[in-house]
């Protein structure tokens, strides 16, 4: 596999990994239920299967791919601390997952990230670090903590076993439901999509796996048409997580070898889709974990008919935001 400038990108995961990574998950991360509804059904003509990672260990899928990768680190690596950057997602998990597995964490976050997602980085014990996503470069400032202290990096995403433990996520929703036609994850820096395509590929060779992305933060989409991993301003949208900029090499390659498409979804439909959670399933599910749902049951996915499974990525939102979002009209 090619990457981004003609050079070939190693170190790629394959299914092997996902399977190692349920192995050293297990008994740490929650399997999660899938969840129906006989109302999304009737919307979109299909058997739509909801893996709610909202009800994941530290509130979303993160958990799978963070405690993977600190796990898998030597002993000496894990003793000297870890150091990852992230909207709040990939923060708790990774603070979570060290404090479960005694390692010193470290999280850069962006100030304006939700504050029930510093809270809880703070709260399993990390130190956090705030910087300003619109004018400073959290990759950098990672590599400038990290250095001195002898830190551990685990990035959110543009990991292999960050992104072969996200990919745990779909392999348990196909071991549950059986083969899918259709899989649609949520995008932000790739590593759920990545991991789930790989998952898929395997368990169901059959099934098309699509992204979703808010309209604001298109790179991934784009990247896919053109064949190369395009970068964008920090997007502006109510799904902080899924504010990434560009995809990763190793994301990117995955992504072009076994998705079928990836789409957009518009804030006011992710609004929409965490109100119909909200009041028909009982569930609360933050922005960014409505992407995929949201493009289902907006008819930007071809579902009906089809058996298709759905990530609902994660659960995360202040309540006062979730409020004032889904107090509208319905």
């Amino acid at each position: 596999m090619q990457g981004e400038h003609g050079a070939a990108v190693t170190g790629l995961p394959t299914y092997a990994d996902v399977a190692r990574a349920a192995e050293r998950i297990a008994g740490a991360a929650h399997r999660t239920p899938v969840l129906t509804s006989r109302t999304a059904d009737a919307m979109t003509g299909a058997k739509l299967f909801f893996k709610a990672e909202n009800l994941q260990r530290a509130g979303a899928f993160k958990f799978r791919g963070a405690y993977n990768a600190i796990s898998a680190l030597p002993e000496a690596e894990r003793a000297r601390g870890v150091i990852t950057f992230s909207s709040g997602n990939h923060a708790q998990a990774v603070a979570l997952a060290c404090r479960l597995l005694g390692a010193p964490a470290t999280i850069i976050m962006p100030e304006d990230a939700p504050a029930a997602k510093i809270e809880g980085s703070r709260g399993y014990g990390a130190e956090v670090i705030l910087y300003d996503r619109y004018s400073q470069d959290r990759e950098a400032l990672g590599r400038s903590i990290a250095g001195p202290r002898g830190l551990t990096l685990i990035p959110p995403f543009n990991h292999p076993d960050v992104i072969a433990g996200q990919g745990t996520l779909a392999q348990e929703l196909i071991e549950t439901v059986g083969d899918l036609d259709v899989l649609v994850a949520c995008l932000g820096g790739g590593g759920q999509l990545a991991g789930c395509a790989l998952a898929a590929a395997d368990l169901s060779p059959g099934c098309r796996v699509i992204g979703v992305e808010p309209e604001a933060g298109n790179d991934g989409q784009r990247s896919f048409r053109e064949g190369q991993v395009v970068t964008i301003p920090v997007p502006r949208t109510i799904a902080d997580g899924a504010q990434s900029t560009a995809l990763g090499d190793l994301t990117f390659a995955i992504i072009r070898r076994h998705v079928a498409d990836i789409v957009t979804v518009s804030d006011a439909q992710l609004v929409e889709t965490m109100r119909f959670f909200a009041s028909r399933m009982k569930i609360v599910v933050e922005p960014t974990g409505c992407l995929a749902a949201a493009a289902v049951l907006n008819g930007l996915v071809n579902v009906r008919g089809k058996r298709v499974g759905v990530v609902i990525s994660g659960g995360n939102v202040d309540l006062a935001t979730f409020a004032q979002l889904t107090a509208g009209a319905a």
